[in-house]
């Protein structure tokens, strides 16, 4: 089983290591370990530890991950998706209702994302091509400025 470690936990480690010029920096919940590591160039290796148990079957368990990355910032990813207006973010076509999107849904051009209310008029954000979502950098209810990152497509 492969774990899944939430991208905002990434991200705001690395800021963290970044800002305080750390070489290292672990976090730890529950059983699951996340260490990152500054490399030579910029890049990070992260580390992410996990027990054995997590995975059903034994002979393909692999309690240590290790990913390589070149850039942590989102803004400048290809399939970045900013903001177009100025308002307030609903990820959800309605109160109580499932969100548009989650992050691992392949999705289609032209898809519905989220909505951005703009004085009393919701405004349909959409797809700008098919792909996947690989990080959502907004939260529901939350005020959106112009060419804030809203969603990051691969």
């Amino acid at each position: 089983m492969k774990i899944k470690i939430d991208d905002i936990v990434f991200e705001k480690l690395a800021k963290i290591l970044k800002e305080n010029e750390l070489s290292e920096i672990e976090y730890k919940e529950g059983e699951v370990k996340i260490r990152l590591s500054r490399m030579p160039g910029n890049g990070i290796h992260k580390h992410v530890t996990a027990p054995e148990d997590f995975s059903k079957d034994e002979s393909k368990n692999e309690p240590e991950t290790i990913v390589e990355t070149k850039s942590l910032n989102w803004n400048e990813h290809p399939g970045a998706v900013k903001s177009p207006i100025v308002g307030t973010c609903y990820l959800a076509p309605e109160p109580g209702a499932q969100n548009y999107i989650a992050v691992g849904d392949v999705i289609k051009k032209d898809q519905p994302l989220m909505i951005i209310e703009a004085m009393k008029v919701m405004n349909l954000i959409k797809a700008p091509r098919e792909g996947k979502i690989v990080h959502i950098a907004v939260e529901n209810t939350e005020p959106i400025e112009y060419g804030q990152l809203l969603v990051v497509i691969e």
